[in-house]
Formats: structure tokens, sequence, C-alpha cells
């Protein structure tokens, strides 16, 4: 990593400009502490290009000195935005033809960026899938030219490093299914309704969010709950006590602060992905005939 401990605008500025290549107009805003936890206030929705742009250096001045990480997730109304998350270098550099950047949170850590035309449904997870990648990563980063504040790295925090832009760079699914990046679609389900052996009187209720979290697997080198798994768990209760994939995803709108951050795709995207682990665990297991 290069000039580990010190921030770099410029590098800001040239993530926000490989943004808006592919056609990026907004971005959410997190600010998180060094345990992962987000700052309080530290959420603000819809920051356009321009008023990042022009309020960058304040903002990282104040996240170097407060030590927060300053964290974006970008909004695009045009192509699909994918985010490969935890790749290592073989991994990125493969990937890194097809990607419009390339970016390095820490030592051997990478996260490539896929700008797909029309890509078409459950597209970004296969691809995550196939190429590798973090399956429950959330669509956010860590802003170009930060520092990424984590204890394990004090006292001199790896700058966030761009490696690789390619500024207005589109694919199509096709080109990526050609070079082997993507999983193939999984068969489809049995539309049967499934039986289920959940009481009545549960099915009136909700999980437990809280149990949720509190039942969660670690995060990859932290010790904090992963909020993604908890979700996950969360939709394939309810599912399996009965609520829909539909009344699922807003109950996990007003639980989940990852899911009030990330918006209502991803709260429909968990509880869908819920909703078919549900149905293949319900289906019989093919024993093998005996010869």
């Amino acid at each position: 990593m290069e000039r580990e401990g010190e921030q770099d605008t410029s590098k800001a500025l040239a993530m926000l400009s490989a943004f808006a290549s592919i056609g990026v107009q907004a971005f959410d805003v997190t600010l998180t502490d060094i345990d992962g936890d987000k700052v309080s206030g530290g959420f603000k929705r819809n920051c356009s290009v321009g008023e990042l742009r022009g309020s960058i250096r304040k903002r990282l001045d104040a996240a170097t000195r407060l030590q927060v990480n300053f964290i974006i997730r970008p909004r695009s109304t045009t192509a699909a935005v994918i985010q490969l998350d935890d790749l290592d270098t073989g991994k990125a550099d493969k990937i890194a033809p097809h990607a419009f950047m390339v970016i390095r949170t820490s030592p051997g850590n990478h996260q490539a960026w896929i700008a797909v035309k029309n890509a078409p449904e459950d597209f970004a997870r296969r691809l995550r899938k196939g190429a590798g990648a973090d399956p429950t990563a959330s669509g956010s980063t860590r802003i170009g030219g930060s520092l990424n504040f984590k204890r394990k790295y004090a006292p001199r925090f790896p700058q966030v490093e761009i490696i690789h832009t390619r500024a207005g760079h589109v694919v199509t699914a096709a080109e990526l299914e050609a070079g082997g990046f993507v999983a193939p679609p999984e068969k489809p389900r049995s539309t049967a309704p499934r039986v289920s052996h959940v009481s009545h009187e549960t099915r009136r209720r909700w999980p437990s969010y809280q149990l949720c979290v509190k039942g969660a697997p670690k995060v990859h080198q932290g010790d904090r709950p992963d909020i993604s798994r908890a979700d996950f768990t969360f939709c394939m209760t309810a599912i399996d006590w009965g609520w829909s994939v539909e009344a699922t995803a807003q109950r996990l709108m007003e639980e989940s602060t990852k899911a009030q951050e990330n918006g209502e795709q991803y709260a429909l995207m968990t509880a869908r992905n819920a909703a078919a682990a549900v149905e293949r665990r319900s289906q019989p297991v093919k024993s093998t005939p005996h010869p």
C-alpha cells in the first residue's frame, strides 16, 4: 500500500469520476468508526457527484482526524453496478479487463467494480459466485484515497488505492459469461405449495431480529456480527413461518439498519434469496440406487 497513514483527495476525486463515467449520479454516504459501527448521524442519502466533489477535501480531513471510515454506495439508473469484493490479487487481475475500476482496500484485498448493460435478474449473484467474490457484498466501498480504519491496522492505517480504471467501460452479461466469470442459473424451483410444519401460533408473529443479530457469525477479520447474515437468517425464518417475500422485505426495512441504508432493492434481494434457500431445504433428498 502506498502512503500508509495519509489520505489523498485526488484519488477520491478519481473514484467519483470513474463512477460518474458509467452513469452514477449520486451516492449514499455512511461513516463508521474503527470497530465498524455506524457513527451517530453518519448517514446521508443521495449525495450528488457534484456535492461530493466540492466537499470531499473537508470531509476526508474530518474523517482522518476523527478516525472514521468514509463509505459510499453508488446509485445508478443506467447500467447495473456490481461490486466484487474480497478478491485476492489473482482474481482481481483476471477480472480487471471487464471492470471500469479495481481498488485495493487493504494489503492483498481487492474490489472490482463492473458495469453491466441490461443485466438479467439474479445476474449480480451469479457473477459474484462465478468470480469467487463475497456473496453478501453490500455494494458500498471506502472512497479512494481515504484511510481504512480498523484496529488491526493501527497505528498506520492503509490507504484505499485505485489500481485500475477504464472510464465509461460497460460490458454485457454475454461477455462475462464467455469469460467464464458467471455461475450457471439455478434450476427452476418447484411451484408446488410448500407444506410447513410451523404452528399457526408462530405464523402470527415475526422472528426476533435481535436474536438473529446475536446469533450471526462474526464478520471477516472482525469481532462484530455479520449483519448481512443476520438479515438473511431473519428472512429465512420469516418465510419459513409463512410470511411472503414482499412482506418479509418490508419488515426487514423496518428492522435492519443495513437494509435502510442500502434500500428496498437490497431487502427484496435478501428476501428472495432466503426464499430460494427455504425452498431448496424443503425438497426431498434423492437417494442413490444400489447397483
